[in-house]
């Protein structure tokens, strides 16, 4: 079994236009847990018409399964417009806070790889550094690995935001 088939599945990041009112992300929620589906990642936040949110989530399954979870969403009264990210050309990115073990014999090797990675140091105590990495999967996943000797305390994570690239927008996708 591959390590995606004991995931669920390989993983497909949604968004979804709703309209921004009480109640619509909890619809969203019970939608996924009623079927059994898991969201691996969440991010929600009004756009520029703020009548209108954007939900963009992570999960996992085949395409059966992503069929009816866009469809199920689509029913939704709530929703606007379903595109699967998977789809198109995306730039998808994710923001993590990470609080790591920083002894002073070992900060300059701990810089040397922020550094590397463009993240950038936002707290500082006497033993850990919190540093906030932007990126792909494989960037945070590849940060996450370095860090790891060093021993990581901490992570907070954003979510992934994902925009088609060019021109095409999710509101000119057909629903």
């Amino acid at each position: 079994m591959s390590p995606e088939e004991k995931n669920g599945g390989p993983s497909h990041t949604i968004a979804v236009l709703v309209e921004n009112k009480f109640g619509v992300l909890a619809k969203v929620a019970s939608l996924f847990s009623a079927r059994g589906y898991n969201i691996d990642s969440l991010s929600v936040g009004v756009t520029q018409d703020p009548t209108v949110s954007r939900i963009t989530l992570v999960t996992r399954g085949d395409e059966r399964v992503l069929e009816q979870i866009r469809k199920q969403l689509s029913k939704l009264i709530d929703t606007i417009k379903v595109m699967d990210m998977v789809k198109e050309e995306t730039v998808q990115r994710e923001m993590m806070l990470v609080k790591v073990s920083a002894p002073r014999r070992e900060r300059a090797e701990i810089l040397q790889i922020v550094e590397v990675f463009r993240a950038r140091i936002v707290d500082l105590s006497a033993e850990t550094l919190t540093i906030e990495i932007t990126g792909d999967d494989g960037k945070i996943a590849a940060f996450l690995e370095l860090l790891a000797p060093f021993g990581v305390k901490e992570i907070a994570r954003t979510g992934k935001a994902a925009l088609s690239r060019g021109p095409r927008t999710l509101k000119s996708v057909k629903s």
